[in-house]
């Protein structure tokens, strides 16, 4: 499970790293600060998973839950999201050095 965790989060640090490459590079282009949003980004890749996560987030949890959460996650910048989801899945993955060390008794 740890494995698992550990190459998810390694995904979400590419993505993150490729998300923040084509801001930097529209930035560049633009001569001014670029940042896609998490909602445009993911519209872009597919649409369809947007709307069927507003909808199942609407239908099982609650529709202020998305207007309230699911919204202001959409709007911040992409290469963030996923760099927060990489530590957060690299921090459940963590397993912690032995306190004793390698000759402990």
């Amino acid at each position: 499970m740890r494995f698992l965790l550990r190459f998810a989060s390694l995904v979400a640090l590419v993505v993150a790293v490729i998300a923040g490459t084509i801001d930097s590079i529209q930035s560049v282009a633009a001569s001014a600060v670029v940042l896609t949003p998490m909602g445009d980004a993911w519209n872009d890749v597919s649409p369809s998973s947007l709307a069927t996560v507003r909808s199942a987030i609407s239908y099982y949890v609650h529709p202020r839950f998305y207007d309230m959460a699911m919204q202001w996650l959409l709007f911040q910048p992409a290469f963030a999201v996923f760099l927060i989801i990489s530590l957060l899945l690299w921090m459940v993955a963590y397993k912690r050095p032995p306190l004793a060390g390698r000759l402990g008794a």
